[in-house]
């Protein structure tokens, strides 16, 4: 009530139900961003008095505009419009494969946006164009004080030779050549151990953390769970987490079932029968990436340090063709993992094979 009766909220839902302002996406886009704008939205959305639209791709498309408006070149402009239409935001929604995308990849996307701007700025300011630029102008721009966003500017300067844009530049890609350091396997398990067993801790945290020690889940793909990727058949519960089911032991097995039965949204508004294994704090909505990885954090785990150690570990065990079905992870990754563990699978399918024929 108190929620209700702030001068902003109260003055919105007056005009939606008087009809001063349509209710469409449009009109609340008009509005000044907030949260509370973005709580009345999801109000909306999660009551269906609006329809679901993927908020992230509609930030990402307006900071996309006012980011190439603002340049000071007409070429500039349509160089960038080029680069963030065909290439960024083409590329992300073919990754998303119609699913909404996450804050991380478009926080990703706007780094390499801004990092195209950065460079085409100090060009200009060198009476430079892409078109113009040579190899020793990218490395005096490379070892400046001004460069900025330099590994994300390279993306940017392969796409401009591949659209023929710049011509005779090298810019080569940074190979990932395994984990930046020592994998702490005792570390690993001890954390798994605790969450299996301290029954102090919110059952919710403790699937969530076991998800990425046992499985290598990032808070992104662990708060985007909902109830149908968890399933229970003649006393088996599986998590779907790729194309392929995982079966969950029993202690974890519990937690998802109860997590299934006890979940709740800590929306008051609004609040539906929720699809997600995590319900956030907007009706409708899943936790989201950002808080997840906070939750995790607290319980004192290290997120990337986490992660990368149960990829190398599941990297030597698995195939890389098995890790990508179990975990939901490309089949290019997984290789790199399996290349960084050592795991040698050369011999897997003839092993297979012969374990049949005896």
């Amino acid at each position: 009530m108190r929620w209700l009766s702030k001068g902003i909220v109260s003055t919105v839902l007056s005009d939606l139900g008087s009809g001063r302002r349509p209710l469409t996406h449009e009109a609340l886009d008009k509005l000044p961003e907030g949260k509370v704008v973005e709580h009345i939205r999801s109000v909306l959305v999660a009551t269906g008095a609006l329809p679901k639209r993927d908020e992230q791709m509609v930030r990402l498309e307006r900071h996309v505009k006012d980011l190439v408006t603002s340049h000071a070149t007409a070429e500039g402009r349509k160089i960038l419009h080029r680069y963030a239409t065909w290439h960024l935001l083409r590329r992300l929604r073919r990754r998303s494969r119609g699913k909404e995308i996450t804050h991380s990849q478009l926080t990703v996307a706007r780094q390499h946006l801004r990092a195209a701007v950065y460079l085409l700025n100090w060009l200009e300011d060198q009476n430079l164009t892409l078109a113009t630029c040579r190899q020793t102008d990218i490395e005096r721009w490379m070892t400046s004080d001004d460069v900025r966003l330099r590994l994300e500017a390279g993306h940017f300067v392969r796409w401009a030779l591949s659209q023929k844009i710049a011509r005779d530049l090298s810019f080569p890609a940074v190979r990932w050549n395994g984990p930046s350091q020592a994998m702490d396997v005792e570390a690993r398990w001890d954390t798994a151990r605790r969450l299996l067993h301290d029954d102090t801790l919110k059952s919710e945290d403790r699937l969530a953390g076991l998800l990425l020690l046992l499985y290598a889940q990032w808070p992104a793909a662990i708060s985007r769970l909902t109830v149908d990727h968890i399933d229970e058949t003649d006393g088996a519960v599986r998590i779907r987490l790729g194309a392929v089911p995982v079966e969950l032991p029993a202690p974890v097995a519990e937690l998802a079932l109860q997590q299934v039965e006890v979940r709740r949204s800590h929306a008051v508004l609004g609040r539906t029968d929720s699809p997600w294994l995590f319900p956030g704090g907007q009706p409708g909505r899943p936790i989201s990436a950002w808080a997840m990885g906070e939750r995790l954090r607290r319980l004192g785990i290290k997120l990337a340090e986490t992660r990368s150690t149960a990829l190398f570990q599941l990297a030597a065990e698995l195939p890389a063709a098995v890790l990508a079905r179990t975990l939901g992870i490309d089949i290019t990754v997984a290789v790199k993992w399996q290349r960084a563990a050592a795991g040698d699978w050369g011999a897997y399918a003839a092993e297979i094979s012969r374990r049949k024929k005896d």
